[in-house]
């Protein structure tokens, strides 16, 4: 592959408002005869065996994923990001592309090789899906990686685990071209690679701004819609990636979460503003480094604008829930060269009646409803589908049909500490008897709730989330609206008839008080003056509670200047002409014209 073929050049892209990363989107797929002759000098080659992860990177490499990148990253190179999350020649890139292959046949294979050789990469159909053209050859040190990629060198760390349990001792160097793309299944008619999606945004749609969100392994739920159509009030276009591939079992099954994505988005998105791709990639684990290289990427795909949310790519509590912000301190924006929009915690609040995050509520947790993708997928598992407020229905329908198992293990035991999920989700529950309601005599504990705790949880949200404001709402416009004709009349006489039942108390009360002793002549049958003084006080006050009931005919006062509607439009007819005070006073609300 020639350099006129391997690259595309900047120039191709100065007509577009973005440019690929380091100025050029990597091409190094091969294709017609050209593939044809490669493949036959591959098969001739020696070969190391590699597995899912590694072919995702080769395609990933190879289709301009991670440009400027053209291969696995030689030592000065790996060295530099390691410590510095930038290649030699300076160009930010914060996690490294190292190739040190585990087995003892490809660690027998790599004894053989030196710098300038060809070695074929092959899956495990045995069939060459790389050529790698080795240009450095260098130790590995395994808890050197950890330490500077993660900050830890604990084992229990997902990405430390997976340097012991994948990587090998002895790294190789050089660029790479790619003979044959592995089919994707479901998602091979959802693929998107980075030529399609400059071509897509700026040749077809003409767009001028794109924003791009990379999501894990949860369905699509309120949280990503909320930043979504936040982003979409100002950027004209959006790319929503969802990882597929590499995720845990224990996740939504990537076929039945792309589902639930493209339910949501056909229902509820502007479909000409909006493409969903798979982002087949490997998970690394590395928190907030992972966090750029995500929007490294999204520029890679055309996006000029990156979303990124709360604890992206977080890992545990290895990091700081907003890690995935602060880190994006330490580059100038112009080195990264896309637009980064940071979003704090969403969050669903029943007293504003919409989604918000900590910077534009103030209400407490007693109105709150957390949305936490660990507490989703474990209502999923559980069998129960979130409230609407959470998750659509459009997406929970068919996730939960993509998580496996349901409800309890065999001893009957919650699969995941209930407790630890209400407390993500409803964290009014430990401390409310109810959502928005009076707070407990003692606090529940996350270590004591059971699956009926999640129940009752669950039922009281999906009763009473959407009443809260609107009942709120009620109250006011009870009070607020001069027009009568769109109140509910039994409220008024509901209030009349408590008023007047309330007065009988009152005055039945005064005769009592007016005959009772001062000293009663039995304190356990009756009543001295004093007491029935202060049964009297407390009528007296409930009838002073009795909320207010509001008739019309009481109304004229809120009209205090019924102008004829011409002059209240400032007309400038001869006033003679106008209504004389004679006539009938307008109604107390004009109509709707």
């Amino acid at each position: 592959m020639d350099q006129e073929t391997a690259v595309q050049e900047q120039a191709e892209f100065a007509g577009y408002p973005q440019q690929p990363h380091g100025g050029k989107l990597i091409n190094r797929v091969l294709t017609g005869k050209e593939q044809e002759e490669a493949m036959i000098r591959a098969r001739k080659l020696p070969t190391i065996m590699v597995d899912l992860e590694a072919v995702i990177t080769l395609e990933m490499i190879a289709t301009g994923v991670l440009s400027p990148n053209e291969g696995f990253m030689n030592e000065a190179d790996y060295k530099s990001v390691l410590k510095k999350g930038r290649l030699a020649n300076g160009t930010v890139w914060p996690v490294p592309l190292s190739f040190a292959p585990i087995g003892n046949r490809n660690k027998e294979i790599v004894q053989t090789l030196s710098i300038g050789d060809e070695v074929a990469l092959a899956d495990e159909t045995k069939d060459p899906v790389a050529i790698l053209k080795i240009e450095d050859i260098f130790d590995y040190n395994k808890e050197e990686r950890a330490f500077h990629l993660f900050g830890t060198t604990d084992r229990d760390h997902p990405g430390v685990d997976s340097i012991y349990r994948r990587m090998g001792d002895v790294s190789l160097g050089g660029p790479i071209t790619l003979l044959r793309r592995v089919n994707w299944g479901p998602f091979e008619k959802l693929r998107l690679e980075p030529k399609d999606t400059w071509r897509i945004f700026y040749e077809e749609k003409k767009l001028r701004s794109v924003a791009g969100f990379i999501t894990g392994a949860n369905p699509l739920h309120r949280g990503h819609e909320y930043i979504h159509k936040n982003a979409l009030e100002t950027i004209e276009g959006l790319l929503v990636q969802p990882l597929v591939e590499m995720a845990k079992r224990e996740y939504t099954r990537n076929e039945f979460r792309m589902l639930a994505y493209r339910s949501v988005l056909d229902a509820y998105y502007p479909k000409e503003r909006v493409s969903l791709a798979p982002l087949r990639v490997t998970y690394i684990f590395a928190g907030p480094r992972e966090t750029v290289l995500h929007a490294l990427i999204m520029k890679n795909f055309g996006c000029t604008h990156a979303l990124i949310g709360r604890d992206h790519a977080g890992v545990g509590d290895y990091y700081d829930k907003y890690a995935s912000h602060t880190i994006f301190d330490e580059f100038d924006p112009k080195e990264l060269g896309i637009d980064v929009r940071l979003y704090h915690e969403v969050f669903y609040c029943t007293r504003c009646a919409n989604h918000a995050t900590e910077k534009t509520c103030s209400h407490d947790e007693r109105f709150r409803l957390k949305i936490s993708g660990t507490g989703i997928r474990e209502m999923l598992r559980h069998g129960i589908m979130p409230p609407k407020e959470i998750v659509r229905p459009e997406s929970s329908r068919i996730a939960m049909q993509g998580v496996q198992p349901k409800g309890v293990d065999k001893t009957k035991n919650s699969i995941s500490p209930v407790g630890k999920t209400i407390k993500s989700m409803f964290p009014f529950y430990l401390e409310a008897n109810r959502l928005g309601g009076t707070p407990r005599l003692e606090k529940l504990t996350p270590e004591e709730l059971t699956t009926r705790d999640l129940e009752a949880a669950i039922m009281d949200v999906r009763l009473n989330a959407d009443r809260i404001y609107r009942e709120v709402y009620e109250e006011y416009t009870y009070a607020g609206d001069v027009n009568r004709d769109i109140q509910r009349e039994w409220i008024t006489d509901a209030r009349d008839a408590m008023r007047v039942q309330q007065q009988m108390v009152v005055e039945d009360l005064k005769e009592k008080v007016q005959q009772a002793p001062e000293v009663a002549s039995d304190e356990f049958l009756y009543q001295d003056k004093e007491e029935s003084q202060k049964e009297l006080d407390v009528a007296e006050k409930i009838l002073h509670e009795v909320p207010a009931a509001i008739h019309v005919s009481e109304l004229e006062y809120r009209v205090w200047n019924p102008l004829p509607y011409e002059r209240y439009r400032g007309s400038d007819e001869p006033e003679e002409e106008m209504e004389s005070p004679s006539d009938p006073k307008p109604d107390l609300v004009a109509d709707e014209s």
